[in-house]
């Protein structure tokens, strides 16, 4: 079991210095450390989020302060880019970091979001497979026949020619059908628990498996991460307090989740009905449930029996977002925490 670490939720939208310390401290700690890659995903048009509008931009600074860790985007939208920009500006990324990037790419689900390429929305499954193909060709530096200005044929090679011979990738999927798309690919799998649980996922990792070893891949040689939210702490109710307004505050900004958190506790209705009072009673008294079960929040002792579940699942990886919580001497003291739990999984393997 590797662990590597995921941001997802860095407020743009507040007008003050050093809005990146958390990112870059923290990629620090982690390169220092032993964990397995930083995540850094495409976000657009929200508040929260809004620290990361492209990957490639995070990727190439934290390029230039780390030596070991894997560099990924966790996830590149890539309906929304042109392939050709795509492979060049991860080749200069992948040279910057003497070849330590990768990518998660997704097709979008934010509607808003297309407004940076509206023709390809109605298709942009399509589209994703599409994209990531040329991307791979264009890596490997073949030539790709695109159309110039006036219609006519052009082969393009792009530059420069990038550390790493073959892109590594992962595909960020929910639906079955994209897990069985990704292991037809050969692609890595990025996935998530916002919207289920773990025994939910087991059958879909199965079916990746299964979909790996038809289409003449080796299912071992191939990763399932599983990102989850992350706090860690020496005392868990210490580590309660501190998380609780902050992750209610994080299920305020996305509406499947509330939903979901209602469901849990058997109100079968919409959150939109619902007055700010009365998300913040749904929140607070929900909030731990929706954790439980969902999430690496607690003390490393705690939290190494729930690893032992996802390793069960069949989960190769946990990628740990820990940004949720906003407060920066918080998080980094949790990481210390996350490095015990890393540390027992490792003797545990020994």
């Amino acid at each position: 079991m590797k662990f590597s670490l995921f941001y997802f939720d860095g407020d743009g939208s507040v007008l003050q210095p050093n809005k990146y310390k958390l990112l870059i401290e923290s990629a620090k700690f982690a390169d220092q450390n032993g964990f397995a890659a930083i995540w850094t995903p495409e976000r657009h048009f929200h508040a929260f989020g809004g620290l990361y509008p492209n990957p490639a931009l995070t990727s190439a600074a934290l390029a230039t302060i780390t030596d070991r860790i894997q560099l990924r985007a966790g996830s590149l939208v890539i309906p929304l880019h042109d392939p050709i920009r795509v492979a060049e500006e991860w080749a200069v990324v992948d040279n910057l970091s003497n070849g330590r990037v990768a990518i998660a790419f997704a097709s979008g689900w934010t509607v808003d979001d297309f407004v940076l390429a509206r023709d390809t929305h109605a298709h942009r499954k399509a589209n994703m497979w599409r994209g990531i193909k040329l991307v791979q060709q264009l890596w490997r530096g073949d030539a790709v026949d695109f159309q110039d200005a006036t219609g006519k044929s052009f082969q393009v090679k792009t530059l420069p020619k990038p550390i790493q011979p073959e892109l590594p990738i992962w595909i960020t999927c929910q639906s079955n059908e994209t897990f069985i798309e990704a292991g037809k690919l050969g692609a890595n799998v990025l996935t998530s628990l916002l919207t289920g649980s773990l025994e939910s996922i087991v059958p879909k990792i199965k079916l990746y498996r299964e979909s790996l070893q038809k289409h003449g891949h080796k299912p071992e040689s191939r990763k399932v991460t599983l990102m989850m939210h992350t706090f860690l702490g020496d005392n868990v109710n210490t580590v309660k307090e501190k998380v609780r307004r902050p992750f209610c505050n994080y299920l305020k900004t996305h509406y499947d989740l509330l939903e979901n958190l209602a469901k849990g506790m058997g109100l079968n209705i919409s959150i939109k009905d619902f007055s700010e009072d009365d998300l913040d009673s749904l929140l607070l008294f929900g909030v731990e449930g929706f954790m439980k079960g969902r999430s690496l929040i607690g003390t490393p002792q705690i939290c190494r029996s729930f690893v032992e579940e996802v390793r069960r699942a069949d989960v190769d990886e946990i990628a740990c977002l820990i940004d949720f919580v906003q407060d920066f001497d918080y998080v980094m003291e949790s990481l210390s925490y996350l490095k015990q739990l890393q540390d027992m999984v490792v003797l545990s393997e020994i």
